[in-house]
């Protein structure tokens, strides 16, 4: 539930996922055991995280299959559903803690209902590589690395509303969202404590 105008989400806690056949979204004690793993587990905010499989593009050098691999659209591939309910109106900024290994694992799209806006469209990440690191920056084609207080959603009524991400490329690794109608606000560490529980 959005409270004073935030919301804080656990990445794990999605409601359902759709458009799962090409890329699929794992819980980590799915994704078997390494340095790696282990490593984003010991940091992640709940002791837990999700990635999005399997990963194909590691490196600049492996081969983009656009609508596989990567897509610039967004509700095309691996889309996470969170029921929010908003006890507010008006335009929330939108900030996701990622773990990336480089410039391919680090790209995501934010929408709301059934509307994947502009400002949703190409979350980027430059820097905190691996390590979990809060942004809330919005690729271009002058800025790869993002501008910031460009990803946000509006959300128009109150009431319950689902928050949906998209797979902007494979191998991602989300711990945990937050939304704020403060744009100026920051968050850090494993910040402020998860207010919606995974639906029964």
């Amino acid at each position: 539930m959005e409270r004073d105008g935030v919301v804080a989400v656990e990445a794990e806690h999605f409601n359902k996922q759709t458009k799962s056949e090409v890329r699929e979204w794992f819980v980590s004690d799915k994704l078997g055991e390494n340095d790696l793993v282990q490593k984003s587990l010991t940091e992640a905010s709940n002791k837990d995280f999700i990635q999005i499989m399997p990963d194909t593009r590691v490196t600049h050098d492996d081969e983009v299959v656009r609508g596989e691999n990567f897509t610039n659209k967004p509700g095309q591939l691996g889309i996470l559903h969170y029921k929010v309910r908003f006890n507010e109106t008006g335009r929330f900024y939108v900030w996701v803690r990622a773990f990336s290994t480089g410039s391919e694992d680090n790209g995501l799209h934010v929408g709301l209902d059934e509307d994947w806006p502009e400002s949703g469209k190409k979350m980027q990440w430059c820097e905190g590589r691996n390590e979990w690191t809060w942004a809330s920056k919005q690729r271009t084609k002058e800025e790869h690395c993002g501008i910031p207080y460009k990803i946000y959603v509006d959300v128009k009524t109150k009431g319950l509303h689902e928050v949906k991400f998209s797979m902007r490329e494979d191998g991602f690794r989300f711990d945990k969202f937050l939304m704020t109608k403060d744009s100026l606000y920051i968050p850090q560490g494993k910040d402020i404590k998860e207010r919606v529980a995974r639906s029964k």
